[in-house]
């Protein structure tokens, strides 16, 4: 059985990735995050490359068939990136843009495979649409008041207090939590990786 590595700190991808029956380890990512590109699907698969490939190189050695797992999301609304907020009045505008309307949220993922003592990298995204209902000043100032969102991109957590205003989602729900696993299962099976081992 392969050795996977899980190159993200994430509860949310931890979870995600322990009740699909992976074993994995956890290396998380150091550095800083450096978005190179204004368009959300080549931006968020260069981050998770950058996340996975930090971690590979950290790797004093590893054994054929080690994987590592990059991920990471963004937000993204009429086309513009909406990153992490600065303060507690960045995040009030953005939960003022996002409520009562649709906004997409992307999820790269980059796999590095140990193959033949060199890393063969598989990359991909996934795209998911979340509407939300109208949401008063006052709700989104007693949401800021939990501090929930000060971590987050687009400055909200769907499986967290946020979660009440969600209207509807296209797409994979676990993409928005931070780790689409179907399709993660999908692309390792083509590439004939079983992750369950």
């Amino acid at each position: 059985m392969s050795k996977i590595i899980l190159a993200s700190a994430s509860p949310r991808r931890k979870e995600l990735l322990a009740k699909a029956g992976i074993s994995f380890t956890v290396i998380p990512a150091a550095g800083e995050e450096k978005r190179t590109s204004e368009d959300p699907g080549e931006a968020v698969q260069q981050l998770a490359r950058d996340k996975a490939e930090w971690v590979a190189q950290s790797l004093a050695e590893c054994e054929e068939g080690t994987l590592v797992i990059g991920s990471d999301t963004i937000v993204v609304f009429e086309n513009r990136i909406l990153g992490k907020p600065k303060d507690r009045r960045d995040a009030a505008e953005t939960l003022e843009k996002l409520q009562g309307n649709t906004h997409q949220v992307y999820t790269g993922v980059t796999v590095l495979e140990r193959k033949a003592g060199k890393w063969v990298e598989h990359t991909f995204f996934e795209s998911t649409d979340v509407t939300f209902y109208p949401v008063s000043r006052e709700e989104i100032q007693d949401y800021i008041a939990t501090g929930e969102p000060m971590d987050k991109a687009g400055s909200y957590g769907i499986q967290g207090l946020f979660g009440i205003y969600v209207k509807g989602i296209c797409g994979d729900y676990n993409n928005v939590v931070g780790l689409p696993v179907a399709r993660l299962f999908h692309e390792m099976k083509k590439s004939g990786i079983n992750l369950r081992g």
